[in-house]
């Protein structure tokens, strides 16, 4: 039998599925995924993640507006609270920082993560964060604004080992995505071998960032599969004990039980 795995992040809703997801679900429950979380970056696709999750016991949602979204589509605080407020939408996200896509003053940027983590600590749902040259500043923000309280988990980690280090003490878990796969990732390779069972997370981010042998494919949830087996190749560990290590952690941050079989077939 295949070991199981979770994908910890994707995006199931976007309409690149739209012609197929059925079949996607079929192949990830081949490939062994147990759980999927799809991370919403659009307020409009609040309801469609919702829905999402509901149809299937082992899919779950997160709902959240994405940094490179414009500053009019910042949600309103009370909104995310009402899109929390559901059993099966059970993280913040995305959200943070991106100064690599957006330009000017980014304040705004700033102050709706600055939202989102009132949101998680008002709920007690973790944050999942997206950060791409803003380094400094996610983590300032997160530790100003009190990120501890709920935790939450660094998105496709392509960072430094110092900023894990850091988001770890804040209590956050390190997510690595078909990036670390790459053969230009050499630095982000070394980083990955350090950090710690207990705060480690896989993913897709699907439909982008395929992993090897994947590459230039559509990625999909069963190609978290091919993540595991490379970071337990990669970190000389077990790659059966990887899968269950970085699903145990999945339900520790996301506060979920056990699963009595993978998502209904």
């Amino acid at each position: 039998m295949t070991p199981s795995v979770v994908d910890s992040h994707c995006h199931l809703d976007f309409d690149d599925f739209a012609a197929d997801r059925a079949e996607v679900l079929l192949r990830a429950r081949q490939a062994g995924v147990e759980s999927i979380l799809i991370a919403a970056v659009r307020q409009p696709d609040w309801g469609r993640v919702r829905s999402l999750a509901e149809s299937e016991a082992e899919i779950w949602g997160a709902a959240g507006v994405h940094p490179n979204e414009p500053v009019t589509e910042t949600p309103r605080y009370q909104d995310l609270l009402a899109a929390l407020d559901h059993e099966k939408i059970v993280a913040v996200g995305e959200t943070g920082l991106d100064y690599f896509r957006s330009e000017g003053d980014l304040t705004w940027q700033q102050e709706r993560l600055a939202r989102h983590v009132a949101a998680g600590r008002a709920t007690g749902k973790p944050l999942i964060i997206h950060t791409r040259e803003a380094a400094a500043d996610t983590l300032a923000l997160l530790r100003s604004e009190g990120a501890r309280d709920c935790g939450g988990v660094i998105h496709c980690f392509t960072e430094t080992l110092d900023f894990a280090r850091q988001a770890m003490d804040l209590g956050f878990y390190i997510s690595f995505s078909g990036i670390v796969t790459f053969k230009n990732a050499k630095e982000l390779q070394e980083v990955a071998k350090f950090i710690p069972q207990e705060r480690l997370l896989i993913e897709t981010d699907a439909p982008y960032l395929a992993p090897v042998p994947m590459r230039g494919k559509r990625n999909e949830p069963a190609f978290v599969a091919h993540v595991a087996r490379f970071l337990a190749e990669l970190r000389g560990e077990d790659r059966d004990s990887l899968a269950a290590v970085t699903s145990q952690n999945f339900r520790h941050l996301f506060k979920l039980p056990e699963p009595e079989c993978a998502f209904a077939s």
